[in-house]
This record gives structure tokens, sequence and C-alpha cells, in this order.
């Protein structure tokens, strides 16, 4: 019994879902055959612009049927189908009071946006696969899923006739419709897959602006760490040395004509040493902590967590040795992390595992605090990211408001 409860509710559902497909579908479909009825009816030369109407009907409508597949193909089975369609890059306003969107220049910001997007959504090749899978899915996964609701309104129609034959037929249609509703929408993930995913041609166009991008925000990041390197190479160590050349020079005069002042400079001058070697380390540190270089990463994040005022606590698979740069984007995504714990999240704990899986490494990071931790174009998460997609490396965030916060930072790579 329990068995036959089953199978009613997948043909139910099932019958459903053909039924979706078919709609969505035919969708562009009904466009032409409007068009046609439209022209037919009119009659004289309104063909012309009936299939004018039915040409931009079908451009019009196949990006957001196409998304409907996608989204259908997501809910039903769990697989996410990227779109790939290209972004539009930002518009400028140049000294000549023309905007360049990329394509063209226009005399005004709205006259540029609106040709941006005719000319993105033209060049872009997404477009035309969008416009073939609309050719392929009516007679594909459309006839398959047709098959149940024409089963049907065969039963209805040849039930309802007082003849044999017609009954029959009914009967048939009754029989195929409830054995063929648990399968027949099934088709749509397949064809959707094939003709919905992005091209090798596109997948490398993407990957190449990703690489570009990367390149842009490395040299960017390294311009910012050598300006940074500088400012407090300036500000702190070199002003503190140019005091203590000073200090020794002025006790050097006052060594024979006044030794107890000579001696107080000596001991401040000594004083300023030693700051100026705390600072020297201190900018080593920042730079590429000697720690991360001698004893590694697990070692190098547990004198980062000795060191922060959190109590945090680290589990790691023994000793992992990696990629001295990848060492370092990590260690300094642990960093960032931990500090935005203190800071924003005003966290007490936090927990850091770092593991490795059949890909590369994995380091998840957990705090106690309030949550609500989101990514700002600018912000330390975003550069988080920008510094991780280098390696090809993801973060994923999880920071519901009140908390917790975890933060994965997966990053493919070999051991050394």
């Amino acid at each position: 019994m329990r068995q036959l409860g089953s199978w009613v509710a997948s043909a139910c559902t099932g019958f459903v879902r053909a039924c979706v497909v078919v709609v969505v579908s035919t969708l562009v479909p009904a466009i032409w055959v409007a068009a046609v009825a439209l022209s037919l009816w009119l009659g004289g030369g309104m063909w012309v612009a009936a299939l004018f109407w039915a040409v931009l009907g079908t451009f019009a409508m196949s990006r957001p049927v196409c998304r409907m597949f996608r989204s259908l193909v997501a809910k039903w089975t769990g697989t996410d189908i990227p779109g790939g369609y290209r972004e539009p890059g930002p518009v400028i306003r140049l000294s000549t009071g023309y905007w360049w969107n990329g394509f063209s220049y226009e005399r005004n910001q709205r006259d540029a946006h609106k040709d941006q997007r005719w000319r993105m959504w033209l060049h872009d090749p997404a477009t035309w696969r969008d416009l073939r899978f609309m050719a392929i899915a009516p007679v594909t996964a459309g006839v398959v899923a047709a098959v149940p609701p024409a089963g049907v309104a065969g039963a209805v129609l040849g039930l309802a006739q007082p003849s044999f034959v017609p009954r029959v037929v009914g009967v048939l249609g009754l029989v195929v419709a409830v054995a063929s509703a648990p399968f027949a929408w099934r088709p749509v993930r397949p064809v959707a897959v094939r003709f919905l995913r992005p091209s090798p041609a596109m997948v490398l166009a993407d990957r190449v602006d990703e690489l570009t991008a990367q390149r842009a925000d490395a040299t960017v990041a390294q311009a910012a760490e050598i300006r940074r390197i500088e400012r407090d190479l300036h500000d702190g160590a070199q002003a503190r040395l140019v005091a203590l050349g000073l200090s020794l020079a002025t006790a050097e005069k006052l060594m024979e004509t006044n030794p107890e002042q000579a001696k107080a400079l000596l001991r401040d001058a000594r004083a300023g040493a030693a700051t100026s070697l705390t600072e020297l380390r201190e900018l080593v540190r920042g730079i590429n902590p000697p720690v991360l270089t001698e004893r590694g990463l697990v070692d190098a994040v547990r004198a980062l967590a000795l060191d922060s005022p959190l109590e945090t606590s680290v589990s790691a698979e023994g000793r992992l040795r990696l990629d001295p740069p990848i060492e370092s984007a990590v260690y300094f995504g642990v960093s960032e992390l931990l500090t935005n714990a203190v800071k924003h999240a005003h966290a007490t704990r936090a927990r850091i595992t770092i593991t490795r899986d059949e890909t590369g490494i994995v380091v998840e990071v957990e705090d106690n605090g309030r949550g609500g931790a989101d990514e700002r174009p600018g912000g330390g998460l975003a550069g988080l990211r920008r510094r991780l997609a280098v390696f090809d490396g993801t973060l994923e965030l999880t920071s519901p408001a009140g908390g917790p916060t975890r933060a994965r930072m997966m990053v493919p790579c070999e051991s050394l």
C-alpha cells in the first residue's frame, strides 16, 4: 500500500512538472504561432510586421526562458547550470564630457548605459547559445514532456465518446499518461546541461578575464604593500635611527665636558635602538612572519592564536608544508578573520580548523561574535577573496545576525 501511494505521489508530481516543461518550452513557439495567425487574419502585407514582432519576441524571451529552465533544473534535480553571461564594464566619463561604455562614446550617461546593454547582449556568445536552445528545447524535452498531458487529453476525449474504439483509445491514453508521468519531465536536465552550459570558448574567455583581473589586483596590492612598507620605514624606524644618530653625535661632544648628560643621552639612544629593533621586527613579521618560514603554516597559526586577544583553539592534521606564497595567503587570511572577529564582531572565542582534502587545504575560522559580517567593495573580506583567487582559492562566509560567523577558505595545492 505504501509503494502504491509513493507511485501515485511520484506520478502526480511528474505530471505537474511535465506540464510546466511543456508550457515553458513552448513559450517561444507560441509567439511564432500567434504571429502567423495574426498575419493570416490581417492579410495583405502584414506578414512582414508579424515576422518582425516574432523575431523581436524571440530575442526578448530567450534569456528569461533559459533562466526559467536553469531554475527548474536546479530546483528539481539540484544541478546548477552557470549562465556564463558577460557582465558589463564600467561607464566612464572622459575629460571631453563624453561617456565611454567600452564600445562607443555617448553624450550622456543614460545613452551610454543603454548602448552598452544592447551591444553586450548582441556580442555575448551566451545570447546565441540561448537562441539555439530555444529551437532545441521544444523538439526534445518539450516533446517528451508532452506525453502525459497528451495521454490525459486523449483519455478525456476518448472516454467521453459512446463507441467502443474511442473508449479503448482513451483507456490506452490514460495508461500511457500514468506510466510516463514520473519520467517524462526528466529529459529536461540532460538537455539543459548539454545546451545551456557555457561553451569551452566562453569558459576560456571568462578565465582570461578572471586572470586579467587577478593580475591587476595583484599589481595594485603589491604597490600598496610597497607603499605601506615605505611609510612604516620612513615614519618609524628611519626617524628613530636619525634621532639615534643625533643623540650619539651630541653624546660624543659632551663626553669630556658633561659626562653625566652624555651618559643620559647614551641611555636614551640605547632605548631608541631597542625600540627601532622592535619596530623592524614587527615590520618584518607583517611582510613574512619568521615563524611561518621556519615552522610552517600550522605553527604560525598557533603562534597567531596565542597573540590574539580571543580565546582561540587551533585544530590541525599534523604539520603541513605548502608553497610559501600559499602559506602566506592563508596565514594572513586567518589573521584578517581574527581581526574582524575582535574589531567588528566583538567575539570572545574563536576556533580554527586546518585540514586537507583530495584537492587542497581547507581552513575554517569560527567565532562566537554577533555576526552580520558582509563583504563590502574595498573591505578586508573582499581583499581576502582576491588574495585567495590568485591561487584559484575560494572563500565561503556564513554570518547570520546574532552569529556565529563561519569562514571557510579553500585553496587547491599539493603538500611539499
